[in-house]
Parts: structure tokens; sequence; C-alpha cells
């Protein structure tokens, strides 16, 4: 507990009189070491556009794109639209106070709507996408310290939400409720009451709708339940004893909820009374120990799915397993394996983020070595690498693997662009530097970084990097938002 509080106070004392910024009014301040570093590196590219599959729109979320933490249901953490090319490019940020915005979603207007929080709980709020000013906030039920969690790692109710099709924000919360939040007041519309499903020592992880409205929910304790948007009433069922969860879930169109826990892949279907069955279950290499860079034992990704060229569903996670850890490959409708290849160094592999779905192709980003904010202090970082799989019918083999570290940084894709983003630490003597990195998803060469600031207040511990609908990147820290985009025409 005591390290704990250590760091909580170096992050006071960076970030200095946040008291006074919560609206987002200021920006993040750097450290000193903003003088002495490389504001960018690289140059400035041309637009590549890559192709891959279509991601179907699904029928109870925003548009793919501006919907949830994984982009769409497919949690292909692609984007269709642009990137930073690397053109003269502008950094500005907000500081929020010692929180971050784990989850961010645009708005039909454009403006971003953040599940944000400290470890005494989350708020929603609705935030300015220029300005990054926050227009309107809403608390959410606080969250109590857990026996045993590190509350920089729990992600009870805090972590995850979705934007449906109407522009409202579901939400899990700390008190086992589910709850529908619309604009532009953030006023409350709707609350699903979850606590004759989910006992009290347990907690909601995330939720994400199937195709025909049932609102599915995880929780920590490896329970997964559905909830009728009609009437509220819900069903639970509860995965192999001793099983948790520690990521979200991914749907298909065709009925398919595709959840991971700390021991194994599941398919899971509602039958014709919305009740969660298992369809069927794959147990994966757990390994013997929870790896530095992970919050559990097990796969530290959200199920991601693809398509191949011939039309066959495919659905990627990675395991945990010694030496190296594995990349994933089963189809979607029978749980047949299909292929894996193992990625990074030996003793020095694991991730707790998604992949990323390109085509035929999977990357993986390196995040041994991250063990909270104190491990990227100053010069200080984690573990290399950013690999790129290719799936090529039954066989899976490594593409290209990059040499950049991205300790924490739930990568994304732009197609338009044909660039990987990735938020980067590179070693320093004694500065802790923070970059914007663009990837060439064909080749893996870096084009491009940028520097966003200095100091642990840019540490975006886990919080995703976000592409906009004008082509503009966000990345929240733990001290506010940064967004990033090009200015051709200076």
């Amino acid at each position: 507990m005591l390290r704990r509080v250590r760091v909580l106070g170096l992050m006071a004392a960076a970030i200095g009189l946040t008291v006074l910024a919560t609206s987002g009014c200021m920006p993040i301040p750097p450290t000193a070491g903003f003088l002495f570093v490389p504001r960018h590196t690289g140059s400035a590219v041309a637009a590549h556009p890559i192709d891959s599959f279509t991601v179907p729109q699904h029928p109870h979320l925003a548009s793919n794109g501006r919907s949830s933490m994984h982009n769409d249901a497919y949690a292909t953490d692609a984007y269709s639209g642009p990137g930073p090319l690397g053109r003269h490019p502008k950094v500005t940020s907000a500081t929020h106070g010692i929180e971050e915005c784990a989850t961010l979603a645009f708005d039909r207007a454009g403006r971003l709507l953040g599940l944000c929080g400290d470890i005494l709980g989350p708020e929603l709020k609705l935030i300015d996408p220029e300005s990054l000013a926050v227009l309107a906030k809403r608390a959410l039920p606080g969250r109590a310290l857990r026996l045993g969690v590190n509350p920089l790692e729990d992600l009870c109710g805090g972590a995850y939400f979705y934007l449906d099709e109407a522009d409202r924000a579901v939400v899990a919360t700390t008190n086992r409720q589910i709850q529908v939040i619309g604009e532009p007041n953030l006023s409350v519309l709707q609350t699903y009451e979850l606590s004759s499903l989910v006992p009290d020592d347990d907690c909601l992880i995330a939720l994400m709708p199937d195709w025909s409205g049932w609102i599915w929910f995880e929780t920590a304790g490896g329970r997964v339940g559905t909830v009728d948007p009609a009437n509220g009433a819900g069903r639970v069922l509860q995965l192999l004893p001793g099983e948790t969860i520690a990521n979200s879930f991914a749907v298909d169109e065709s009925g398919g909820v595709f959840v991971v826990s700390d021991h194994a892949l599941y398919r899971l279907d509602a039958d014709r009374h919305g009740a969660p069955q298992i369809t069927w279950r794959q147990p994966y290499d757990r390994g013997a120990r929870r790896k530095p860079g992970q919050l559990s034992q097990g796969s530290g990704t959200t199920p991601t799915l693809f398509s191949r060229g011939d039309g066959r569903g495919r659905v990627a996670i990675t395991d945990n397993a010694e030496p190296v850890m594995n990349v994933l490959v089963f189809e979607r409708d029978s749980g047949r394996f299909v292929c894996g290849v193992g990625v990074f160094e030996a003793g020095a592999s694991a991730t707790e983020n998604s992949l990323v779905a390109v085509g035929d192709s999977l990357i993986a980003e390196n995040n041994y070595g991250y063990t909270g904010p104190m491990s990227t202090m100053f010069g200080s970082t984690t573990t290399p690498g950013v690999a790129k799989v290719d799936v090529a019918g039954d066989r899976c083999s490594v593409a290209w693997t990059s040499p950049v570290i991205a300790p924490t940084s739930v990568p994304k894709a732009s197609l338009a662009s044909g660039l990987l983003y990735v938020y980067a630490k590179p070693p320093h003597r004694a500065i802790a530097t923070w970059y914007f990195t663009a990837i060439d998803l064909r080749t893996g060469r870096t084009v491009f970084s940028v520097l966003t600031g200095t100091g642990i207040q840019w540490n975006n511990h886990y919080a995703a990097i976000t592409l906009g609908p004008d082509g503009s990147a966000y990345v929240a820290t733990i001290a506010g938002l940064v967004r990033i985009r090009d200015e051709p025409g200076r």
C-alpha cells in the first residue's frame, strides 16, 4: 500500500495544480526534460491505403470506429478512416486531474465521450474534440478498495462502455448496474439492476449487445450474462469453477459471443429465451505465472474477430505460454484450432492489449515488464516488440517484428493511411519521454515519432489510442487527454 501511496504522491507532484484544471482547460505540464529531447523523428508520408475485410455494422452500436474501446463489434482496433501522417504534427493536451479516460467514443456530432476515473471511481465525460474541455460530466457509483487488488489495475466498472445506435452510453457500474446515459446533459435514462445475478463479492467488467439486441455482460468472477433491454430480465451462466475474466469480448452477426477467461476461449450463444449457452470451449496454455505487464495469469487480449478472403470467420487471442507467448487462431463456428505462432523474445513476451486485425494479418504489442507507472519513471522502460502475424490457410507466420517499445498502448491501425499507431517510450538515461509513433503496416518500419510530453503524467497506463473522424489521434494519460493532428497547411 505504501508503494501505491508513493506513486500517487509522485503523480500529484508532477501534475501540480490539477484541482484547478478539471474542466480540461489547462495543458498537461511537462517536466524540464522536455527541453532536452527530440520533438520529432522520421518524416511525413503519403497515405498508402491497405485492404482489409469489411466489418459488418452492428445494428445496436454506433458507427464502426466510434462505438467502443476496440472500435467495433469484432474488436478489430482498425479504422477505415485516416490517421496522422506526420505533416507538421501538432500536439495539444488538457489536464483533467489525476485520472484517465480508459475508453473514448465519438457521438454523431464528433464530440468525445470518455469513461474516466481514478482510484476512487469512474465518471462519464462529454469532451470537446478540439479544445479538450469537458462539456458535461456524470459521476458514476464509486469504487471500494478491494482486498488484494491494486487500485491502479482494478477493471471493475471503470474500463469499458459502449455507445449504442442512438448515441447513448451504456455503462457497467461498480455497484452491479447497467446504466444507459443520454446527451446532452448525460442524464441516466435507464438502469438495469444486476445485484440478483452478480454477488457482492464479484463485479462487472465489460458489456456489449449481440445482434438481436440482448445486452451481454461479463464479471471478474467468471460469470457471463444477458439482459433483455425491453424489461430488464436477466440471466447468468457461471464458467468453469476457478476461472476469472479480465478482458472485454467480441460479438458477430451469427449470434456468437466470444469471451476469454484466464483458462480458455469460449464461444457462447443465446438460446431462444436469451439465456447464455456455451457453444464451444478451447483451453490454452495459461503459463505458470502472471507475467509483468499483465493483469491476470492468462490471455491479456480481448478476442479479435476477422474474416479471411474465403469468407471463413476466425477468432484470435494470445496465450500466456513460456518461453514465448503465442498468437492463436480458431474457427469461429466450430472452435477448431487453425494455427499459432510465438512472438517476441524468449522469457520476455506478454501482452495486455487486444490484437489488431488487418486483412489476413494480426498485430501484437509486447507489454512485458510494465508493472505500473513506477516501471516507466525517468529513463526506465519496458521490453521491445510489435509483431505482425500473417494467417495463410492453416498456417501462421511472423511477417515482421518492430523494435519499438510501447509499454501499454492499445495500438490502432488506419486502413486509409496504411499505418499502425502505438504510444512509445524509448529508453533514456534520465528522462521519461513519451512519443506517438507511426509504423508502416506493410513493412514494420517506423515512419515517424512525435513527442507528446515528458514525465509520469504522460503515461497512458493501458488507455487506448483513438482516431477521430477528422484524422486526429487521441491518447488518454493518467493526467488528462492528448490530441495529435497534422497541420499540412503550415
